[in-house]
């Protein structure tokens, strides 16, 4: 029997709607440092749920048994399960460095059905040997951990192996390694990408044992497209772009000296009412206000475009002024 080890949820972003993300850390890191750097990209595709380790972090819960990686991957089923989500069971996307790469693994052999995707870092199917030691000093960068969690955690994963049990994980998994790591070279995750029924392995350049802090938008990057699908990625990026360029032009246009703002805003509504742009108009309406256009003026407007423009745009163009001016309370 299994005796799971408790972890703590950290929310580093998103929304409740979003697809769930669950990050995992790494020995002697806490959720908020491996991770934030990287959540800042993944929530606006994601709700973002992070978890630390005993001892790390957050997680100052007393140790009463043993941990291993089975145990901690029951902790994080317990976790998202008390996120009360209202689906049976919850599932979820997962990511994880080091540790929580480890964990990842032990989620994919337990519960196969709650991942949807995998991407792991820098672990293997077994650990280093030997395991990393810890700085002499706790001041490292990334040291956030208590001396009993963080011997209680590296016990845990000197004692894990999954390599006999790799080809039974059918779920997607993208194995990213740090071309600079040297404590799990990059042969060590290949034998992972290779042993699974559908992984593939990504060498991230100029990062090292802590891929998350090293390349933060490059993981986000490859989180979000191996969950997603590189065609969802493409798009976004497409209208990243063209959202920058349509600014830009915007900004150009509105700084230029010939017209003042009050006088710009005037042509503005103008021109939104004869398009029939009414989403824009809603959004151009308080600019208009506060470059001291009144309620009055933007009446007259409206009439004058029915007249030269046509009524059906004007009344059209009526009713999103009208339900804009009241819920700024100018109606």
């Amino acid at each position: 029997m299994i005796t799971r080890t408790p972890v703590s949820a950290v929310r580093l972003g998103g929304r409740p709607d979003q697809p769930l993300l669950l990050l995992g850390p790494d020995l002697g890191t806490s959720a908020q440092a491996l991770w934030a750097a990287a959540a800042v990209h993944l929530a606006e595709h994601f709700q973002v749920v992070a978890w630390d380790l005993p001892g790390h972090g957050t997680n100052r819960t007393p140790l009463e048994a043993p941990v291993t990686v089975a145990g901690l991957a029951a902790g994080v089923l317990e976790a998202v399960d008390a996120m009360g989500r209202g689906l049976q069971p919850p599932t979820f996307h997962y990511a994880g460095a080091g540790v929580g790469a480890a964990v990842g693994l032990q989620l994919l052999l337990d519960a196969p059905a709650r991942v949807e995707s995998a991407t792991l870092l820098g672990a293997g199917a077994v650990a280093p040997d030997p395991l990393p030691e810890r700085p002499a000093a706790a001041a490292d960068a990334d040291d956030d951990a208590d001396d009993e969690g963080y011997a209680a955690v590296r016990a845990a994963l000197a004692g894990f192996d999954v390599r006999r049990r790799l080809g039974r994980i059918a779920t997607p998994v993208l194995v990213a390694a740090g071309a600079d790591d040297a404590t799990t070279p990059v042969a060590s995750l290949r034998e992972v990408a290779d042993g699974v029924q559908d992984g593939r392995l990504e060498v991230v350049a100029g990062a090292g044992r802590l891929v998350p802090v090293d390349a933060p938008a490059e993981v986000a990057r490859l989180v979000r497209e191996h969950a997603f699908g590189p065609a969802a990625t493409a798009l976004e990026d497409m209208t990243t772009r063209f959202e920058a360029a349509v600014a830009d032009v915007w900004g150009a246009v509105a700084s230029r000296p010939g017209l003042d703002p009050r006088s710009r805003s005037l042509v503005t509504l103008t021109a939104l009412v004869v398009g029939g742009h009414h989403d824009r108009l809603a959004q151009e309406v308080p600019v208009a206000l506060e470059q001291g256009v009144g309620v009055e003026e933007i009446t007259e407007l409206l009439v004058q475009a029915a007249v030269l423009c046509g009524v059906p745009a004007a009344e059209a163009a009526l009713r999103t002024v009208r339900t804009t001016l009241a819920e700024l309370g100018e109606g």
